[in-house]
């Protein structure tokens, strides 16, 4: 009765992998319960989470083949723009249907952008990238565009090329706080990435160390028209949801990443901890710190849990 912060499974949104080229679900490893999907198996899936309560996925492709610039991410034809069409079919309105947008899972070096001939990524370039995606993902179908490069000014570009294409309704959660995490590991197995040359994400993604750099970058993505702003990992970064959720009026999102899954998992196999509740407390304090929306590989599981 005198409980302060709820969880429920309206609160969840359910991060997907469709893989191209596979004929079977492959199980990730290092994700226990995730598998990369076929086209067929996600809807399934997207349709069970349906009937179990579950308001939203959101989609993460891997293609078939990778070169320099992500084209597939563009594509009409590429994977997630054809799940997207799948999805609409399977459940139509039932769901919202976001779709990433980067091009990491796309590129043969594994950075979310063109690669300048010194290693280092050109954010303007860039840009040009991720309007083309955001106008295939709305075509195929995607409620939400969610871009998630961390490249300056892709909210704003983004926005523009939704626009002038005839979606000027289709809204953006902004990977706003994006902090360049050692929790991601997970993740880069399910989507097959590698970063060439030993590299890393520090040059555009958040310092850890920072909290006052990702106050500013998320005001930064809602004065170039996000609808709502993420903050990625959840966990180690309550306190930056707190103060985005206590500055800002519009939703706020929080990404219980890979890395923050898999630990669970792995201590909860050694019979270290009761998995299923500390999965469910670690959510409960991430809507207590004020996220409204939480992306999470729990989402079934909990969703299960409550029924």
């Amino acid at each position: 009765m005198v409980a302060e912060t709820r969880l429920g499974i309206d609160d969840l949104i359910a991060p997907l992998f469709v893989r191209e080229g596979i004929d079977t679900p492959q199980p990730i490893d290092s994700l226990p319960g995730v598998v990369q999907h076929t086209v067929a198996s996600l809807r399934q899936e997207v349709r069970e989470l349906r009937d179990l309560g579950v308001p939203s996925v959101i989609l993460f492709g891997v293609p078939e083949h990778k070169d320099a610039t992500g084209s597939g991410a563009s594509d009409p034809a590429g994977i997630v723009q054809v799940a997207l069409g799948e999805l609409r079919a399977e459940v139509g309105d039932d769901v919202v249907v976001m779709a990433d947008l980067c091009v990491d899972e796309y590129t043969d070096h594994g950075h979310c952008g063109i690669v300048r001939d010194d290693g280092t990524v050109d954010n303007d370039a860039t840009l040009e990238l991720y309007a083309a995606a955001a106008v295939a993902q709305a075509r195929a179908g995607a409620d939400v565009i969610a871009p998630s490069g961390m490249m300056d000014g892709q909210v704003a570009m983004i926005r523009g090329a939704l626009d002038l294409d005839g979606h000027p309704e289709t809204p953006i959660l902004a990977y706003a706080a994006k902090y360049a995490s050692a929790l991601y590991g997970p993740f880069r197995d399910a989507v097959d990435v590698t970063i060439a040359d030993g590299g890393d994400r520090k040059g555009y993604q958040q310092d850890p160390a920072n909290a006052r750099e990702a106050m500013a970058e998320i005001q930064a993505d809602l004065d170039e028209g996000a609808d709502m702003v993420m903050v990625k990992p959840a966990l180690a970064y309550l306190d930056v949801i707190a103060e985005t959720r206590a500055t800002t009026d519009v939703p706020v999102a929080a990404y219980h990443v890979s890395g923050e899954y898999a630990m669970v998992h792995a201590a909860a196999e050694r019979g270290w901890v009761d998995g299923d509740a500390v999965m469910a407390e670690h959510l409960l304090s991430i809507k207590r710190a004020g996220a409204d929306l939480i992306l999470t590989y729990a989402a079934r599981a909990i969703a299960e849990g409550m029924q």
